[in-house]
């Protein structure tokens, strides 16, 4: 299955949910070249927004990936008041929705260290350059780590190409 961020995205939006954009997209948008096989996104965990993203999703028949039974995404009030993460499998591909992010904090602390980015298929919040590093330090696992030295060049020189103006 091929994975369509940009699809994910614009649907998203469309329908209104709070969300920044984390993980490798958000590296990707930053200017790195990684290779990401998922969409990860920090999300306001809130039964109006919840019920936002499955708006979003309904119709690519969205399923629990690491459930056991890969249960469909169907919310409930009492499930949305439980949920902390959604790990989505989709037609457009994978969607992993966090309420927060190691290293930087809840949705409303990532939104804070977020900023505006825009593509030519919509304007997006992403955390800041900073903050993903940050994240990915805080993740510890060895694929983070070896993005963290490609952010830190980036930041460098974004930081130098400053000082020449």
């Amino acid at each position: 299955m091929t994975q369509n961020d940009k699809g994910l995205l614009v649907r998203l939006k469309d329908q209104g949910v709070e969300f920044v954009v984390i993980g490798g997209v958000c590296g990707v948008l930053h200017g790195v070249a990684l290779l990401t096989y998922d969409l990860d996104i920090c999300c306001r965990f809130s039964r109006e927004n919840l019920r936002r993203l499955e708006s979003a999703v309904k119709d690519l028949h969205p399923f629990h990936r690491l459930a056991a039974n890969k249960l469909p995404l169907e919310l409930t009030d009492d499930l949305c008041d439980r949920l902390k993460n959604v790990y989505l499998q989709t037609d457009l591909g994978k969607l992993d929705c966090l309420g927060e992010v190691s290293g930087v904090g809840n949705y409303e602390q990532v939104l804070q260290h977020s900023i505006t980015h825009e593509t030519s298929y919509g304007e997006f919040r992403i955390l800041s350059l900073e903050a993903l590093i940050a994240s990915k330090e805080a993740a510890g696992r060895e694929k983070d780590l070896s993005a963290v030295k490609l952010l830190r060049g980036i930041k460098e020189k974004k930081e130098q190409q400053k000082e020449l103006f």
